[in-house]
């Protein structure tokens, strides 16, 4: 039996329709090697009930099995059985078995679709306050506030490194500097943008949420300033009069939230989708709800609401855990929970609190309805929300449906390290930010580094067996209409810029220094990864500057500011012509994927959908290459042309078109070190 010609998966050409309701019939497919096996058994549900398939089709070396299944509410969990005289095997979402692992059962949940727009969009990851600055008149003042024990500062050379501390320190991006580069953003081809959180926050990353209810006016929209920065020494945010005035009087929130109205209409103008990043696990110590540092308690619009840390009256009291709730702890109750103990990051109490869920429920909907209508809602730290699993489940099942009776075409995407299959179920979140099935089995695969450049692993530098184990393994936990919108990202705000990692490295700034990040960096290995990134299963996110060369250890070196007027003018040229070739293959958003061959530093895998094919060939070693590539198993023709969409060397790359022969299936090239070829079949 040809084991490597069987294959099968969740996409359109094996599942039809792909995304069915409750009562459907669908059809479902399996592929075998033309005249190769006698019977191919559909095994259905935990007890594998046996369902014989029929041979339907045959095209070119394969044959195509089939049977139609109606279904009814409960998921369809299934795998096939294969046989051919005495040899029986199995196939599931890993590929060939010889025994049944439930475990990788096929599963389809009839109702469950994710938003067509989100399948295969090429993202843009903004950390808004070092993208650009449109508005100088809204920047963080020096001594505008004190955060974590000290005064915050404006940094007045928008091309210095982040500090260390970082966390109140404030270059002056803002979304009007988005606004001006909503060209630049065209130009280089990005579909959506997810944005770092932009509500009212003290910090400048601003996972620490004032006030969910408006954007930040050092964002937005400063129309009303006034009051005063603190005296040199003064450590009392309730003289913070000047901060105070700019996040609490209600003419600059509502000009901030106009603001970015505004860009994302202008956005929808330019057929650009917005994600917003939803952090409701934990709150900030500034929040109004809270008010540890008397914001709030200071405004007269604000008296008759004041925060649980101020009175025990206060009408927010519930949503927090305070450890000590005798009358007496209060005024200023320092003895609530902290998110992983941190005090500037108060937990939300949603368990003993139905006005805070549906607070946060009305928050969802706010966002994704006029006047805003954003696209997406990512949601932080997603599973720590609430202190129970079972309570974390029920959350995010309400939160879907709410948001979703608002707009069916919102996108929920988590984040999440580990497996997610608990929350992927069709019922909780759409998908989420693609750590095990891409950025770290990638990054090992091709730089032998930790994603934060925490450490250095040679046993996993160019071990593609690992590569292709944990790639298999990891998108098994996920279904097909997650898989195709997780958010595939080299880097991004949490770890270590890509273009630093292929360094080898390990460490942080601190010890290092900012120079080492820029040191003994591969250009040819970062574009080997992008070139992956954009023609893997999923969105291809590019986190803000990487596309022109950013460099960085982990936070906060990886938040370094994005350096106009001196951008790497050959990896933002690759970038539009890899995000191009994304684009203009349509196979590259919903095909289907399969290993073709590997082997030390060397991959190859086929796209393929309908009739039409994509492979993708890397060489991640030091010497030359010359690979023998079996493209039928792509379902490319056994003797046919196939034309190169893009080559890269360590020198740059080049799109001229160049032809490849196939013959009897396969296909040789010579790849340079550190190289990608992409080949698409010819239609003759």
């Amino acid at each position: 039996m040809k084991r490597d010609a069987l294959f099968c998966d969740g996409t359109s050409s094996y599942v039809m329709p792909a995304e069915p309701k409750a009562g459907e019939t669908v059809t479902l497919r399996f592929r075998t090697a033309e005249n190769d096996v006698a019977d191919v058994i559909l095994l259905v549900g935990e007890e594998k009930a046996r369902y014989t398939m029929q041979k339907a089709d045959s095209i070119e070396n394969f044959d195509f099995w089939e049977i139609q299944w109606t279904l009814d509410e409960d998921p369809l969990v299934y795998c096939f059985e294969i046989q051919r005289g005495g040899e029986i095997c199995y196939y599931n979402r890993c590929g060939v078995s010889d025994r049944i692992v439930d475990y990788y059962d096929f599963k389809i949940v009839p109702g469950f679709s994710t938003p067509d727009w989100a399948k295969g969009a090429v993202m843009y990851q903004i950390f808004v306050d070092r993208f650009y600055n449109g508005d100088p008149q809204n920047d963080v003042e020096d001594r505008e506030y004190i955060y974590i024990g000290a005064p915050c500062e404006q940094v007045k050379d928008w091309g210095s490194v982040p500090a260390t501390p970082d966390i109140r320190r404030f270059y002056g991006g803002d979304l009007q500097g988005v606004m001006d580069k909503l060209d630049y953003l065209q130009d280089l081809g990005i579909e959506v943008i997810y944005f770092n959180p932009l509500f009212v926050s003290p910090s400048n990353h601003k996972y620490d949420i004032q006030d969910y209810d408006y954007i930040d006016p050092h964002y937005g929209k400063i129309v009303k300033d006034g009051g005063e920065v603190l005296a040199e020494g003064d450590m009392d945010n309730t003289h913070a009069t000047k901060y105070q005035i700019r996040t609490g009087d209600k003419e600059n929130l509502e000009a901030s939230n106009a603001l970015f109205a505004k860009l994302v209409d202008e956005m929808h103008k330019r057929g650009m989708r917005v994600i917003l990043d939803g952090v409701f696990n934990h709150c900030g110590s500034f929040n109004k709800w809270m008010d540890r540092e008397r914001i709030y308690e200071q405004q007269p619009a604000y008296q008759d609401k004041q925060g649980a840390f101020v009175s025990s009256q206060s009408p927010y009291r519930s949503f927090f855990h305070f450890f000590k709730e005798e009358e007496s702890a209060w005024p200023y109750n320092y003895n609530y929970d902290g998110w992983w103990g941190h005090d500037t990051l108060p937990k939300l109490n949603y368990e003993d609190s139905p006005k805070l869920v549906q607070y946060i429920m009305d928050i969802g909907k706010k966002w994704v309805s006029p006047p805003y209508n954003i696209d997406g809602w990512r949601l932080d730290v997603a599973a720590d929300l609430g202190y129970s699993n079972e309570y974390n489940h029920m959350f995010w099942k309400e939160f879907r449906k709410q948001v979703k009776s608002v707009n069916p075409d919102v996108l929920i995407l988590a984040e999440h390290y580990g497996d997610p299959g608990e929350w992927l179920q069709g019922d909780q979140w759409d998908s989420v930010m693609n750590y095990d099935a891409f950025m770290e089995p990638l990054t090992w695969f091709l730089t032998g580094m930790e994603k934060h450049s925490n450490e250095r692993r040679i046993d996993l530098w160019g071990n593609a067996e690992i590569f292709v184990n944990s790639m298999k393994h990891f998108m098994a936990c996920m279904l097909t209409p997650s898989l195709q919108v997780a958010m595939n990202e080299l880097s991004n705000h949490d770890h270590s810029r890509f273009l630093t990692r292929t360094n080898h490295i390990a460490g942080r700034v601190e010890q290092l220094g900012y120079k080492a990040a820029e040191e003994g960096i591969n250009e040819a290995v970062f574009c080997e990864a992008v070139a992956v990134q954009m023609t893997w299963v999923g969105a291809p996110t590019v986190y803000y500057g990487d596309e022109v060369g950013v460099v960085g250890f982990t936070d906060p070196d990886n938040r370094r500011t994005f350096p106009w007027g001196n951008e790497n003018q050959r990896l933002l040229n690759f970038h539009k012509e890899m995000i191009r070739i994304h684009k203009e293959q349509e196979i590259l958003r919903t095909g289907s994927i399969k290993m073709l061959t590997w082997a030390n530093n060397v991959l190859a895998y086929g796209r393929f959908q309908d009739d039409e094919q994509i492979v993708v060939i890397l060489n991640n070693s030091k010497e030359l290459k010359e690979i023998t590539v079996p493209v039928w198993l792509a379902e490319v023709p056994q003797n046919t042309r196939m034309y190169r969409l893009m080559y890269t060397y360590e020198e740059g790359f080049t799109t001229e078109y160049d032809e490849y022969i196939v013959q009897d299936g396969e296909v040789v090239v010579n790849m340079g070190r550190h190289s990608v070829l992409i080949l698409k079949t010819l239609k003759e």
